[in-house]
């Protein structure tokens, strides 16, 4: 059937968007003119959420919409938007928020119908081809014999959208207690698998905010059940199918309990935060698997995700590749048959198969296996009768032999857009493994990243750009770029003592307060008061895989209320904490930035100066230990912050603890103020 619209998509950057670009349905990008379209046609809106590495994305692509029957009837009567939720997280949140009103659940694809004014009717996640039709043409009999009906229901559906997640400002409570990080931890505990570590059942996802905050509360309530927890949690990651035991890095989730079978999407953000937590854990613990972690990790984002001349990090790996069939298969590039193994390792193959379990413990499908570790190598090395530097040489070698094999395959394919907020979390992550790591490399990349983000996606208005691909900066930023921009660059203060990074974060927290905050709530908007309005404006609170942008905000406020001496940043980091206070006492699991930053008002939180020309070495000593209840300032010179004024004497170099203000003598020796911080809460 002949109609007037073409794809437009093949004119956007999105490699989500592209992918579809050649599909028969007219898929258009959302923009004012497509929305302009719809009302004047008055056609009902078809909105289709994704992201690049979405396996179940690229099913319904196939089953749907490159299928020319399903594309002719949604062209006749649908205006078709495709949307890439990591470019524009704000249509993703208020349209994912509305199918859960509507199913209960919600996931991506992530698709939506609504009237051409925007606002949603009904929606769902993936459909398999006869029921996405039949569901079609349900919608489209009842809009032409009742739009009525329709108008009322998307009327009560988007009070729904917009009234869920509303935050009342709590006048009310004003105490912060340890008392009720106790009992957070205690309505979290029945939901924790305590042998196979994570949360109970499956699909299991590795959350590295929750799994954060329970190894800060662990040491510092002296509850070592709950460090057992983490210690088990990261250990069975570490050795499970969800990490690539061939290349480094994870993968998104896992979909059984045991943490072997991956949902093969490697995305930036779990790598980042993962980063950080093993290298946290490591401070702690100097247990060699977590180091090892981290530095392979660390060099399949560099191999794979990270750009060395712009000095960005790209969106994900996509979970197929094509197969030996010429069609995408879901983990393809790392899925082994035993009969290759054997013939690549030959003499190797029973140790290798004994350690990486090609047995039924390590069986996928179809005679396929994905590596999983049963036990570390020292308990490995001991039950095999051989060292565990031989051990550890042995499987540098196998690692080798199987990466040069795997290299020959067709690779995943890349989404090679930079996300500011992604970046951010990377450059954290970059920045903890540095300070835990003293790794001059780690400390480099970290710079470049940050000079890229401060000279390309910083606006010369304050503001900043959400997204980057092609050599342009584009979208106007989200609250959770300033937030996660902020909380990298404060910590890049903290190991180089460059004062131009903090100054930085400030300026941008100003611009945050001037366009993002609600004086009525004490919260921050998602989006900015300078873009276009959407049916809703959201405040998001819950933390999720990605802690929420307002979490991460409170907890920027609170350092920088400190750093500054500012009473108003704290006072705003207090409030906010105050208003899901109820929620993250009640519902743990989805706050756990919110109780960190509870446990920080709870105990006591130093500050440590460091003033003097050894400032750096000094800190270097610090950086060994695990304080998770400090913030570190520093100079090597005069410094006019201050948590630095009058601190600095020609000749020496002083270490300050203070604890609100009020400061111990100086030291000089680092090791000596190390023993004037305490870990236990009051």
């Amino acid at each position: 059937m002949d109609h007037k619209y073409t794809n437009s998509l093949i004119d956007e950057t999105s490699p989500y968007l592209l992918q579809h670009a050649h599909n028969p349905v007219d898929w258009m990008a959302w923009n004012d003119a497509t929305l302009a379209r719809a009302k004047k046609e008055n056609k009902l809106l078809l909105i289709s959420i994704g992201y690049a590495a979405c396996h179940w994305c690229h099913v319904m692509e196939h089953e749907s919409f490159e299928d020319e029957a399903v594309a002719a009837l949604m062209n006749e009567h649908f205006i078709n938007i495709k949307v890439d939720r990591e470019e524009r997280p704000d249509i993703d949140q208020i349209y994912m928020n509305a199918v859960q009103l509507l199913t209960g659940s919600g996931g991506w694809p992530l698709n939506c119908i609504a009237l051409p004014d925007g606002r949603p009717i009904w929606g769902g996640t993936y459909f398999p081809k006869e029921q996405w039709t039949n569901a079609l043409e349900q919608l489209i009999n009842l809009y032409e014999d009742d739009p009525q009906k329709v108008i009322d229901y998307a009327a009560q559906l988007t009070e729904g959208v917009q009234q869920n997640g509303i935050v009342q400002l709590n006048t009310d409570d004003t105490a912060l207690e340890t008392a009720n990080l106790h009992q957070a931890v205690k309505a979290w505990r029945p939901f924790m698998d305590l042998s196979l570590g994570g949360a109970k059942g499956a699909p299991k996802f590795p959350m590295p905010v929750n799994l954060n905050f329970l190894l800060r509360y662990g040491v510092q309530a002296g509850d070592t059940s709950i460090t057992d927890f983490v210690h088990k949690s990261l250990e069975k990651m570490a050795l499970g199918g969800i990490y690539d035991q061939v290349g480094g890095g994870f993968s998104r989730y896992s979909v059984d309990e045991k943490w072997h079978i991956p949902h093969f999407e490697k995305m930036l953000y779990d790598n980042a935060q993962l980063t950080s937590l093993y290298a946290t854990a490591y401070q702690l613990t100097k247990e060699p698997l977590y180091k090892q972690t981290v530095y392979q990790t660390l060099s399949f984002v560099e191999n794979t995700l990270f750009d060395q001349e712009q000095g960005v990090f790209y969106s994900s790996l996509d979970a197929d590749s094509e197969g030996a069939t010429n069609t995408l298969e879901e983990g393809a590039f790392y899925t082994w048959t035993s009969s290759a193994l054997k013939s690549l390792l030959q003499d190797d193959y029973p140790l290798f198969s004994a350690y990486y379990s090609i047995d039924d413990y390590g069986h996928w499908e179809h005679d396929r296996y994905v590596l999983i570790r049963k036990e570390t190598d020292i308990d490995f090395a001991g039950a095999h009768g051989i060292s565990v530097a031989e051990l550890r040489n042995k499987v540098a070698q196998w690692r080798s032999l199987l990466s040069t094999n795997r290299d020959q395959r067709n690779q995943p394919r890349l989404d090679d857009k930079t996300i500011t907020s992604w970046n951010a979390l990377m450059l954290k992550g970059y920045i903890d493994a540095y300070t835990v790591f003293d790794e001059p490399s780690f400390l480099e990349t970290a710079l470049e990243n940050a000079r890229f983000i401060r000279s390309q996606q910083l606006r010369d208005d304050g503001g900043l750009y959400h997204s980057y691909k092609g050599g342009k900066s584009s979208i106007n930023g989200y609250l959770e770029d300033y937030a996660a921009v902020i909380d990298a660059f404060i910590s890049l203060y903290e190991v180089t003592l460059d004062e131009s990074w903090l100054q930085t974060a400030k300026q941008l927290t100003d611009y945050t307060f001037d366009h993002f905050f609600d004086a009525e709530q004490s919260m921050f908007f998602f989006t900015s008061d300078q873009d276009r309005a959407l049916i809703a404006r959201k405040v998001d609170t819950e933390d999720n895989v990605i802690p929420s942008s307002n979490s991460i905000m409170a907890s920027n406020l609170f350092k920088l209320g400190h750093y500054y001496a500012h009473t108003y940043y704290g006072k705003v980091s207090r409030q906010m904490l105050l208003n899901v206070k109820e929620q993250a006492t009640k519902y743990p699991s989805g706050y756990a930035n919110w109780l960190n930053l509870m446990a920080d008002f709870v105990g006591d939180y130093y500050e440590i100066a460091i003033a003097g020309t050894e400032a750096l070495d000094k800190l270097r000593t610090i950086n060994q230990y695990y304080f998770p209840n400090t913030l570190i300032a520093g100079s090597r010179s005069e410094s006019s912050l201050p948590l630095m004024e009058s601190r600095f004497v020609e000749g020496e170099t002083l270490i300050y603890v203070c604890v609100d203000g009020t400061c111990k003598l100086p030291e000089t020796v680092a090791e000596r103020s190390v023993a004037q911080l305490k870990l236990g809460f009051h």
